[in-house]
């Protein structure tokens, strides 16, 4: 269980770029991101990806990004990402641990010839406020989703949905 801390104040100003980036010892990117569940486990808050306002068949991922050198810890991280792509104050209950990078060296080399694979940890997270109004609300769509639905939103993603799989959602709705 995470420590009970303040939480910082929230930005209305997404991070951007790389400069502060972590990265593991294999030169791997470290990558934090949440598994929001609602209160009784039968949901997961699912975001649409950056890219999928301008191409719907991009679909949807978890809240997650880069674990930058100015953040003390991992879920600190995590909690900035929630935030920062899907406008939820949240609280850590569980660390789902590590997961490496699924996709193909193909699949990531088209972000860039030089784009690195990643490590992921995901927490699972209560949420304590959802907001209407935060940083990527207009390159993002949000949406509660049973376990079912999730699980085919993320079936192109391996890593997400592993890291869904290692989360207490209720499997049966």
């Amino acid at each position: 269980m995470a420590d009970e801390k303040q939480q910082p104040e929230r930005t209305m100003t997404a991070r951007v770029g790389r400069d502060n980036q972590r990265y593991g010892p294999n030169g791997e990117r470290l990558v934090a991101g949440v598994v929001a569940l609602s209160a009784d486990k039968t949901h997961v808050l699912l975001i649409q990806s950056s890219s999928s306002h301008t191409n719907p068949k991009k679909g949807w991922v978890l809240p997650k990004g880069g674990w930058e050198s100015d953040e003390p810890t991992c879920s600190e991280a995590a909690c900035r990402e929630a935030w920062e792509e899907a406008g939820i104050i949240c609280h850590v209950s569980r660390d789902l641990g590590e997961i490496t990078e699924k996709r193909t060296e193909a699949q990531i080399k088209k972000y860039g010839t030089s784009a690195p694979r990643a490590l992921y940890r995901f927490f699972e997270v209560e949420v304590k406020e959802e907001r209407e109004s935060w940083p990527e609300r207009y390159k993002r769509g949000r949406e509660w989703m049973g376990y079912l639905r999730a699980r085919e939103a993320l079936g192109a993603r391996p890593e997400l949905l592993e890291a869904l799989e290692r989360s207490g959602i209720k499997k049966g709705c």
